[in-house]
């Protein structure tokens, strides 16, 4: 989707010279983050009936829809990299180990960059998922890595599409692709609309702020919960992802419920503190009167139930 109004970035060279050389400070949490250790007894035990979202870390949920069990954008491994001796590193480990995950019915992908695609999380799920849903051209990572052409679904924008109980729609996003220096927007980005039962959930994976936002709200619109991107900005890429103001206005233009806030608390993506997301969000909630989000790693929110939400990362440096 085109957007006229769309900040430009500046060059790659810019960019990677100013990660290699700039001095950090306040990116990366002194304190542990907290984790809400959990395993497979503790997940069979939440509700059938209801509709769950489990955070395991920067933008990786899963989710148990009516009793199936389903995952956004897995990332287990250490490192959000091609390899695992360098690249953004873990603030915490995931709140349970892939050898804990109960059998995945589908599995949503957003984009294939390296902190939403995890090649080894998806060489150990092989054969443990039964279905993949994903962009255009992303079918093709997925099969470099093992899974079987026949269990993936490849969505344009606006497509939808139903397995099982559970009703998905690809929606736009205004981001960019690629694995490589030579396969940059080889592939699609979307953001996703999940419907379970009567509760719609909307989750935004990679985005800088775009109309995008209002004509999925007119179109799609009514999500009982927003998993809303809330990091990683930068005034080098303004157009790519969210600042939290953007994000603010975005979650009012999708005419939602619930802001639930992700792509934070995990790796170092950005030059911003690790904390400045969640602040900035929280302070500008307090004049907007939005249900806020911000559940702890590994905490569980069932859609519907009342909640008290923490602003957990106060007291952390």
């Amino acid at each position: 989707m085109d957007n006229p109004d769309a900040k430009p970035s500046q060059t790659t060279w810019k960019i990677w010279s100013r990660f290699l050389t700039a001095n950090k400070q306040g990116t990366v949490p002194v304190d542990p983050i907290p984790v809400r250790k959990l395993d497979k007894a503790a997940l069979n035990a939440l509700d059938p009936a209801a509709n769950h979202i489990v955070r395991l870390g920067h933008s990786s949920h899963l989710l148990k829809l009516r009793g199936k069990y389903w995952l956004i954008d897995p990332v287990f491994s250490e490192r959000a990299s091609p390899v695992q001796w360098f690249g953004p590193r873990r603030f915490h480990p995931p709140p349970l180990p892939l050898t804990e995950l109960p059998p995945v019915e589908g599995l949503i992908l957003s984009h294939d960059h390296y902190d939403h695609l995890d090649t080894a999380t998806i060489k150990y799920l092989l054969g443990k998922v039964q279905r993949y849903f994903v962009p255009l051209g992303v079918g093709r990572r997925l099969q470099d890595m093992g899974v079987a052409p026949d269990r993936i679904e490849e969505f344009d924008w606006w497509q939808k599409g139903k397995f099982g109980e559970v009703e998905l729609t690809a929606a736009p996003s205004q981001h960019f692709s690629g694995r490589t220096l030579s396969d940059r927007n080889s592939t699609l980005w979307a953001s996703w609309v999940i419907q379970s039962g009567s509760e719609r959930i909307y989750y935004s994976g990679d985005s800088g702020y775009f109309p995008g936002f209002k004509q999925i709200g007119e179109r799609l619109g009514g999500f009982d919960i927003a998993l809303m991107e809330n990091g990683a900005y930068d005034d080098y890429w303004p157009s790519v992802h969210m600042s939290p103001e953007e994000t603010v206005q975005a979650f009012k233009d999708l005419r939602g419920k619930v802001l639930y806030l992700v792509h934070n608390s995990t790796f170092d993506l950005a030059f911003h503190t690790w904390r400045d997301p969640l602040d900035r969000v929280a302070a500008l909630i307090e004049k907007e009167q939005i249900a806020l989000a911000t559940p702890q790693i590994g905490e569980v929110l069932t859609l519907g139930q009342p909640r008290t939400n923490v602003l957990w990362w106060k007291a952390l440096r």
